[in-house]
Order: structure tokens, then sequence, then C-alpha cells
């Protein structure tokens, strides 16, 4: 199947689609300052689940059962340089019940210093909520890896939690 990826809304004739990082992970630390960094991440993930549903959704990938190497390509392409631009995502596996995506230049991770203990908030949510409206499961998302310790790569893992 051939699927055309095309995520440009033209919402600001002048300035497009696209706003900076910065803005982004200003918003980000904002949210875990007013609400807690435990709060925060609750909040960001949730946000960034409904994305993800939205954006499967709209390009018509909801509940479409493909299998799993083609669904992949069009998560890539939805997220990566082609589409919204959140995330590269280099593999999307399944082992059992168990998703595992890795993925790297999160929005996430983008910005932060070494060592740091930030974690994918927004980027894992918006994977998890595309993976559960195209499979039509519901999914538990934790980090397993980060570029920010040590990775090559920003791993994610979903647990299926049911359909």
């Amino acid at each position: 199947m051939t699927l055309s990826i095309s995520i440009e809304n033209d919402i600001r004739p002048e300035l497009g689609d696209y706003n900076s990082i910065v803005c982004f992970k200003a918003l980000v630390v904002g949210v875990q300052d007013a609400l807690g960094e435990k709060a925060g991440f609750i909040a960001l993930t949730a946000a960034g689940r409904q994305r993800g549903r939205q954006l499967a959704d709209s390009l018509g990938l909801t509940n479409c059962q493909y299998p799993l190497e083609e669904a992949a390509e069009l998560i890539k392409k939805a997220l990566g340089e082609k589409g919204t631009r959140l995330c590269l995502i280099d593999s999307v596996e399944k082992r059992g019940e168990v998703f595992r995506v890795a993925c790297r230049e999160t929005i996430c991770s983008s910005g932060e210093e070494p060592g740091s203990d930030t974690k994918l908030s927004y980027t894992l949510g918006a994977i998890q909520g595309a993976l559960e409206a195209m499979f039509g499961l519901r999914l538990r998302g934790k980090q397993t890896e980060s570029v920010l310790r040590g990775s090559t790569q920003d791993v994610v893992e979903f647990i299926v939690l049911g359909s």
C-alpha cells in the first residue's frame, strides 16, 4: 500500500505550521514548574497521546490493521522529516506483547545537557497514541534508553494492556 503523508495544514499563511523547539521546550518547562515534575510529565504525555491519535485519524490509519512493518513506515513518515518533525524513528519492533520503538532527534531530548534526567513525555505520548489508534490497542509506555544518558537512541517500550 502507498500512502502519501502530507502534514501541511497552512494554519498560519505567513509563518507556516511549525514553531521553534526553543518555544516548545519553554512550554514543557513551564508546565512542569506549574504542575510539578510528575504531574507535568503525565499532562505532557497525555497531550502527546491525544496528538498521536489525531494524527493517525487524520491520515486514515485508525484501526487499519496494517502489518507491523508497514505501520512502522507510516509512523516514521508521519512523525519524521516529511511529517511533523517530532522525531526520527529508526525502528518499531514487537516482541510478544511489547512494542519497542527506537528514535532520535526527539523534541523532548533536544537541547538537554548530557546526563540530564529529562524523560520523553510528549514524544512518548505521541508515538503511543499513534500506535494505539493504528492497532486498536491500549498501551502503557516507558522510556528504557536515553541519548542523554549514554545511549545512541531514545528507546520507548509499550506494553499491551488490552484492546
